[in-house]
């Protein structure tokens, strides 16, 4: 990070300023909620939450923690912005997502407020490349006030399990339908397309299983266009957790281990369609 050091004075004057000695970390985490052009950037003490929606009924968001860069600083308590998600990961992937085996590109994430660009420093190998990307002021987020108190069901289990299900099911059918309960079948996924209701269930005792946490039965069914975008954040991930609450939403969340073994998150919010049965 020779070349990024030069920029060290710099960096007092901005609002934001992040380093990371390995910007595929980064990438990662991003490649998985990248299924919308733009998405609204939330920067705190804890480290970066970016966020995309979806029709007003879903909402992915990944956190990149403070811990996991090398050199983290912000000036306000919350700082926000709007980035088009596209051109970001494009110039990650096409300047910081070397294959060359023992090299990992060092990244430097600068902000210094409304209507100033977002300035993406790259090393890799000697070579220093310098990118600013537009920004806009942040949009308002849905607040999907999904809380602990108002879960009634919650399971995590190994990601390779969850894969299978879904590499498995109808994709000809326009929705989802996700049983939890306390009692047979447990834990249902069914859909309804051109080849009639087919249902995959999975054993509570199943070895995939962690934790299977239902007290009462829900079941609720979801626009499966909204959740297809879980898939990428999915095939990232070793472990996911399902909950669902007292409304039917339904979260899930994705454990993400990068290549420096920090563990992080990507989570999914969608709103229940309609009622089972209705």
């Amino acid at each position: 990070m020779a070349l990024l050091s030069q920029h060290e004075d710099e960096h007092q004057s901005y609002l934001l300023c992040a380093k990371i000695d390995n910007a595929k970390n980064v990438l990662h985490l991003l490649k998985a909620i990248n299924f919308k052009d733009t998405a609204t950037v939330f920067a705190s003490n804890n480290g970066l939450k970016v966020t995309v929606e979806e029709s007003k009924s879903m909402q992915a968001n990944a956190f990149i923690q403070a811990e996991m860069f090398q050199e983290y600083s912000i000036t306000e308590e919350m700082v926000t912005f709007k980035i088009n998600l596209n051109v970001l990961v494009e110039c990650l992937s096409i300047f910081g997502g070397s294959s060359t085996p023992g090299v990992t590109p060092a990244l430097k994430l600068c902000y210094n407020g409304p209507g100033s660009p977002l300035v993406v420093l790259l090393e890799e190998a000697g070579v220093l490349t310098d990118c600013k990307i537009t920004t806009q002021e942040a949009d308002d987020t849905l607040d999907f006030n999904f809380s602990n108190d108002g879960v009634i069901n919650k399971v995590i289990m190994r990601s390779d399990c969850l894969r299978e299900v879904f590499s498995e099911l109808d994709l000809s059918s326009d929705l989802l339908e996700l049983y939890m309960g306390p009692t047979h079948p447990y834990f249902r996924f069914s859909t309804f397309g051109n080849y009639g209701t087919n249902h995959t269930d999975i054993p509570k005792d199943s070895d995939m299983m962690e934790t299977f946490k239902c007290t009462a039965v829900t079941c609720h069914r979801y626009k499966f266009a909204l959740l297809k975008p879980s898939i990428k954040a999915l095939a990232a991930s070793q472990k996911v957790s399902l909950r669902v609450d007292d409304r039917g939403f339904l979260c899930m969340q994705f454990m993400i281990q990068t290549e420096d073994n920090h563990i992080s998150y990507v989570e999914f919010f969608c709103c229940p369609e309609e009622e089972a049965g209705d």
